[in-house]
């Protein structure tokens, strides 16, 4: 078989298979290009040298069984037998469920993980979103340090494993989608460096030396990371992507990578015969990120909503360090804002920032669907000192007004694992690093940065310690037990609703229209026909919504409809879901 790799500052390379080796011979067509022809069959082990020093794993390796620092393995995607019959599912309508591979069973792996998806079926969402599944140094962590952005991570069960995860959630008739991390790499088994410029000092990232996307040498670099996120989809068929931390692509050309990377996928969409899409993780409130191409944006076709989520978090806890002080002035009003007009910050002060942040989305141009909405996300949680979520702090009450402003929005709904049934288990951040001094600088840094905020060394999990991934892992029992069962009930029957009024899908972020009470902690939103109220406060609320015939779609708590007053009264801690034509 053909083996190439580019390694433009090397005078020589040499291929190591299954025991020997080659020199390989430049490419004339290819500037830094280096290839070769060896014998070698499917699982076949190898490695590159470069200028006689270590053997190291390919940069486009499809497989590292002995993990980063170990020799690669030649991967034939063909031998898989697909047996789903898939036609796509694409973004408008969705509702995504975010999951990590290691905690969402005790087992860790994506083949336990795909026994579980049935739960999902019921639960009525149409996408599950993989968080990072590259390989990382040793065997638990939240995969944000991934090194190897071709292959997925062999504790999980290696590349065929994710193939039987997506073919059983395609025969179940779920999307899936998948975080990659294309602004930095692992500190630990990155072999990139060796190998070509694939980083430049250029800019600087919270992680060191940016990618290398607009200095010398980085025309290979994008085809790179681009080549990788075709993979996953065309090899691996996978439905979308979420790209982490975008705005940590630092690039000054004149098409920026995403606008790259967005022609490529609307391509290969074209060429497969099914959606295909591109969500950024993005806190720069710039609607440029999700405007199309033709209308000279970038072209993603949707971005996660954090303003959404911190005005939620305010208004249920009050909260109010860090960046949530800029929420929390006037909780209500902000929430109201983002259900409105997507952004909160659109061009508006940020105290946090000590500047002004984002500009105002045109709601006349911008489906509502493009934006991602949420109340708990794996970043909202496990960045927290003890990774505790909302249901360590909140009432089942509460906690079902959270899941309703989160599910009848005009958003795209995203719930983070075991949210539905508010689980009692934290998720907190957990690393297994194979580095003594690695694991040890991480340990002391968590807790240097929680000690900042006012906690005790011995209140911040040692990420390093067994015990704070085990704590993280999802308790299957507890669906079966109250309150869990009737939280997961409500998520149920949300979501049910969501798939069954289209005045719930409506893209047209203008159709929202808002009421709320401060003082009182109610707040009421119309949606076309569909009105939901949420009664905050401990004291039942009267909300004024008008007289018509109303009819009660979903209620946490048993509620009558309004009599001639016009007055919907709702319970404390609860919240309705009425149709009033």
């Amino acid at each position: 078989m053909q083996f190439e790799v580019w390694a433009p500052q090397a005078d020589r390379v040499t291929l190591h298979c299954e025991g020997a080796t080659r020199a390989l011979a430049r490419d004339p067509a290819r500037g830094g290009w280096w290839t070769g022809e060896a014998e070698a069959e499917h699982g076949a082990r190898y490695g590159f040298a470069l200028d006689d020093g270590p053997v190291r794993p390919d940069p486009r390796s499809r497989r590292q069984p002995d993990g980063p620092d170990g020799l690669s393995a030649v991967v034939d995607h063909g031998r898989h037998e697909w047996r789903a019959r898939w036609a796509g599912r694409g973004l408008p309508g969705a509702v995504l469920y975010e999951l990590h591979v290691g905690t969402y069973t005790r087992e860790g792996t994506l083949d336990a993980a795909a026994d579980r998806l049935d739960h999902l079926v019921e639960l009525g969402v149409t996408h599950v979103q993989l968080m990072p599944v590259c390989p990382f140094p040793g065997r638990h962590g939240w995969g944000y340090e991934g090194v190897s952005l071709w292959a997925v991570h062999e504790p999980y069960g290696g590349p065929e494993a994710l193939k039987r995860f997506v073919d059983r959630a395609h025969g179940l008739g779920l999307g899936v989608v998948l975080d990659v991390v294309h602004n930095h790499l692992g500190p630990s088994g990155n072999h990139l460096p060796a190998f070509g410029p694939y980083f430049t000092d250029t800019h600087r990232t919270p992680w060191g030396s940016a990618v290398n996307l607009d200095a010398p040498g980085s025309d290979e670099v994008r085809a790179f990371l681009l080549g990788s996120a075709l993979a996953w989809l065309r090899d691996y068929r996978i439905d979308g992507l979420r790209l982490d931390a975008v705005h940590a692509l630092y690039d000054t050309r004149a098409c920026h990578f995403l606008e790259e990377l967005s022609a490529a996928v609307d391509g290969l969409a074209g060429e497969v015969g099914r959606p295909l899409f591109l969500i950024a993780e993005s806190d720069m409130n710039n609607p440029r990120f999700i405007t199309p191409r033709a209308e000279h944006g970038i072209g993603l076709h949707a971005q996660w909503n954090d303003d959404f989520h911190h005005a939620l978090h305010t208004t249920l806890t009050g909260e109010s360090q860090g960046y949530y002080a800029d929420f929390a002035r006037e909780p209500f009003a902000a929430l109201t804002k983002t259900l409105t007009g997507g952004y909160f910050h659109d061009g508006t002060y940020s105290g946090f920032r000590g500047r002004r942040h984002g500009r105002p989305l045109d709601r006349a141009r911008v489906a509502g669907h493009r934006l991602l909405g949420y109340s708990q996300t794996h970043d909202q949680v496990g960045n927290r000192a003890q990774g505790d979520r909302l249901a360590a702090h909140l009432s089942p009450g509460l906690l079902a007004c959270a899941a309703t402003l989160t599910l009848t929005a005009p958003f795209t709904p995203m719930l983070f694992m075991g949210e539905e049934w508010a689980a009692g288990t934290p998720w907190q951040f957990f690393t297994d690093h194979t580095d003594p001094g690695l694991a040890e600088a991480v340990r002391q840094g968590r807790r240097r940065e929680f000690a900042a905020h006012g906690w005790a060394e011995e209140e911040v999990p040692d990420p390093q310690d067994p015990a704070t991934r085990e704590r993280s892992c999802l308790d299957w029992s507890e669906p079966e037990r109250e309150p869990h069962a009737r939280v997961l009930a409500w998520y149920r029957r949300l979501v049910a609703l969501r798939h069954a009024q289209p005045d719930l899908t409506d893209p047209d972020l203008a159709d929202t229209k808002v009421a709320y009470d401060a003082e009182a902690r109610w707040l009421a939103f119309r949606r076309g026909d569909v009105r939901v109220a949420v009664n905050l406060g401990k004291e039942p609320a009267a909300i004024p919504l008008g007289t018509g015939r109303v009819e009660v779609l979903a209620a946490w708590d048993p509620v009558t409809a309004p009599g001639a007053d016009g007055l919907l009264l709702v319970p404390g801690e609860s919240c309705v879901v009425l149709a009033q034509p």
